[in-house]
């Protein structure tokens, strides 16, 4: 699905001075603070709502000033890249390189002042990504934990598409490193977005599904993005969410509610790149939709497009207005309305206390690198847990109420 960040030539200065940020805004080449970023990390809905914001390009609008005129507090950033010139390294869209960085971490630093966080999204449509140009899945990982260094991130987008997901490997490294990245930082939330079709989504994302299954890889959810594909509305959208629920169940195993817990939204507000019209009604259809399944996810691109154009409805596809009627951040309000009223999915950011103590339990020891179905009982820290449904190396007493261990109890 073409995402327009190809769209507009924005440079570091410009892309500071649309956000608002004078020079009093600074971050260092290192990593961000630590301590800033920890106090400022969200629950896991607001990283589920986080819309997509290209903070370089496309005329960047001031993320701020969203934050202070609709209340939303994540952000999604795009896109990470391999260098265009080759090699295994993170850049900003292929031209800026993470590790001297400074103005997008400008942008994430005004964000988290305002108590906000965001979340990096890898991929998109063009340029190299990093599963293409690394070696396998270790080395890619290690490209994608410089950037979770450099801007002490809690979330993480990989964004599959053209032409990448057509490649088995550069598929498999990026999976793969998903799956290190889980492990390497404990509550990371994952989210994994995909073309979407008619059928739920296509070939490319059914062996995408089957790559992560095979690896014995669990994100937090697995979106697809229902336009571009002569979809004509939310009712065609919301019929796409429902065949991907059964791509899910028929993939992993899951029953409905478990498959659309780990399922997601990306929409496009506004005109598509295929003339497809999206408006504000149907945003709320696709909301309600999520929200009454109790979906995992509700994003869109971008925020660069949630402004009117002039005229409004001008009959071309812009990266930096929608092309139909509305106020200034009509869609990032349905973000904010999503991030309200849906449960934190699977793990929560701050898990519950484990109370201490418990006897001796008679069921086996949970191991991170086992593989458990639902039914399967094991002991963790005194207590007997029960897994609902498939999982791996997620740890009992971590996940919530929402998430794969019911607490049977003390031993």
């Amino acid at each position: 699905m073409k995402r327009l960040h190809a769209l507009g030539s924005g440079v570091a200065a410009a892309a500071l001075a649309v956000a608002g940020l004078g020079a009093t805004a600074t971050f260092g080449a290192g990593q961000a603070d630590g301590a800033t970023a920890a106090a400022n990390a969200l629950s896991n809905q607001w990283y589920a709502a986080a819309p997509y914001l290209m903070p370089t390009d496309n005329n960047p609008p001031d993320a701020t000033a969203i934050m202070d005129a609709t209340g939303l507090k994540a952000f999604q950033l795009a896109f990470i890249l391999a260098p265009n010139g080759g090699g295994c390294s993170p850049t900003w869209g292929g031209t800026s390189a993470v590790s001297s960085d400074t103005a997008v971490g400008n942008v994430i630093s005004a964000i988290r002042a305002k108590g906000g966080d965001v979340s990096v999204s890898i991929g998109g449509y063009g340029g190299t990504k990093l599963g293409q140009a690394c070696s396998d899945a270790a080395s890619t990982a290690a490209a994608y934990q410089q950037v979770i260094n450099k801007y002490q991130l809690k979330a993480m987008d990989f964004d599959l598409e053209e032409p990448e997901y057509e490649n088995t490997a550069a598929v498999a490294h990026e999976i793969g490193a998903a799956k290190i990245l889980q492990q390497n930082n404990p509550g990371l939330f994952i989210s994994v977005t995909t073309a979407g079709t008619a059928a739920g989504t296509g070939w490319f994302g059914q062996q995408m599904l089957n790559e992560a299954k095979s690896q014995g890889f669990t994100p937090n959810n697995f979106s697809i993005m229902p336009f571009d594909g002569g979809f004509n509305g939310a009712a065609s959208q919301t019929a796409a969410l429902t065949a991907f629920n059964g791509l899910l169940k028929s993939t992993f195993g899951w029953d409905t509610a478990t498959a659309y817990a780990h399922e997601g939204f990306s929409g496009m507000n506004g005109r598509s790149d295929s003339g497809e019209y999206f408006y504000q009604s149907d945003f709320q259809t696709v909301l309600n939709y999520a929200t009454s399944n109790h979906m995992g996810r509700f994003t869109f691109w971008s925020l660069n497009r949630d402004r009117q154009c002039n005229p409004p409805d001008n009959g071309t596809t812009s990266g930096t207005c929608s092309s139909v009627p509305q106020a200034a951040w009509d869609f990032a309000k349905f973000s904010v309305k999503f991030a309200g009223v849906t449960p934190p999915t699977n793990p929560p950011t701050t898990p519950p206390t484990t109370p201490p103590g418990g006897g001796t339990c008679t069921v086996a020891e949970w191991s991170a690198s086992a593989v458990y179905v639902g039914g399967n009982e094991v002991a963790h820290k005194g207590h007997k847990w029960k897994a609902k449904w498939w999982t791996t190396n997620e740890e009992p007493g971590t996940t919530g109420e929402w998430g794969v261990w019911q607490d049977e109890g003390t031993c």
